[in-house]
């Protein structure tokens, strides 16, 4: 995907395999690249996580190697602020991994079109098959949604 911040263009996706490449040579797993602010302050922000968390230093690591090449391969003119940091505890679900990792943790889930007359629904994650996000309820139903009718998914955080 290439964004357009007027004059810049913004290769999204070269960023993206860019973020991931050195996250793996990092033993980290690249999560999202998100790019925010406008024309005048543009913020490219990277989400790298591992199982038992990542540590300042692996932002780090990830920041200057990212860097480095953002500077040689340039997918981004014009000046930005690179920020690399954690998802979270309450992490957006966007992938079917997301859904399948996370399975036993509580999640919000709010869809595009309405399944009945609801359209946000909260759970723990019990998987993800077929195309279909595995919810189980708080009553003990299990619900199904379409990764496709999802807007919006993210882990409850659970003290």
């Amino acid at each position: 995907m290439v964004v357009d911040l007027d004059p810049m263009f913004v290769d999204l996706e070269k960023i993206r395999a860019i973020a991931e490449r050195v996250a793996k040579s990092e033993g980290i797993e690249w999560v999202d690249v998100e790019l925010k602010g406008g024309r005048s302050n543009p913020l490219l922000r990277i989400y790298v996580d591992k199982p038992d968390g990542v540590s300042h230093a692996d932002c780090q690591n990830v920041s200057e190697q990212v860097s480095v090449i953002l500077d040689v391969e340039d997918p981004f003119p014009g000046p930005y602020v690179l920020e690399v940091s954690s998802p979270g505890l309450d992490r957006k679900l966007e992938k079917p991994s997301d859904f399948e990792h996370f399975a036993g943790r509580r999640a919000r889930v709010v869809l595009r079109e309405p399944l009945g007359e609801q359209k946000v629904f909260e759970g723990r994650l019990a998987g993800f098959e077929a195309g279909r996000v595995r919810l189980q309820m708080d009553e003990g139903e299990l619900r199904e949604l379409e990764l496709s009718n999802i807007s919006k998914a993210k882990l409850i955080v659970e003290l």
